[in-house]
């Protein structure tokens, strides 16, 4: 919960207002209710969030519409997560944050696949997520943006 104020920051600057790619801004009570369901990951530079690997449970999110295109259009496994939002700081992407904080997700949800989508226009995030092994296995339109459903290993 003491990084939660960083999360958000974090969360907020990497808007597609802000220039980011984030498709959802989390409202802090969110944030918080997922923390105590699944985890969640954070990464620290210099005492301050560099970045955060969210996940939560599929009743966690049965309010929000894309959850449910992205499930709709690839259910997974009965105990399947959903995996994200995943976000670095400009300062930290390509040194490896994401794969290290996804390794730490494996290691405490071994067995579990993890579900997660990704715009098609974020080839970067696209690219980084097939380096860690996951593996695209649908796809689906919402609110007139193409998205791409990926699976992470159980």
């Amino acid at each position: 919960m003491s990084d939660l104020d960083g999360i958000v920051a974090l969360q907020e600057a990497n808007q597609p207002e802000r220039g980011g790619t984030l498709s959802a801004c989390l409202p802090p009570a969110r944030i918080a209710g997922m923390m105590s369901e699944m985890p969640l990951i954070v990464a620290r530079r210099d005492g301050r969030v560099a970045g955060y690997l969210m996940t939560s449970t599929r009743e966690m999110n049965a309010d929000v519409p894309v959850i449910n295109a992205m499930l709709a259009a690839y259910p997974g496994t009965a105990d399947a997560y959903v995996y994200g939002p995943i976000c670095v700081e400009a300062e930290a992407r390509g040194k490896g944050l994401a794969q290290a904080m996804f390794s730490e997700l494996r290691r405490l949800v071994p067995a579990r696949e993890g579900i997660l989508f990704i715009r098609r226009d974020n080839p970067a995030s696209l690219r980084a997520h097939e380096k860690m092994g996951i593996r695209q296995v649908a796809g689906f339109v919402f609110a007139g943006s193409e998205f791409v459903v990926l699976s992470c290993p159980g």
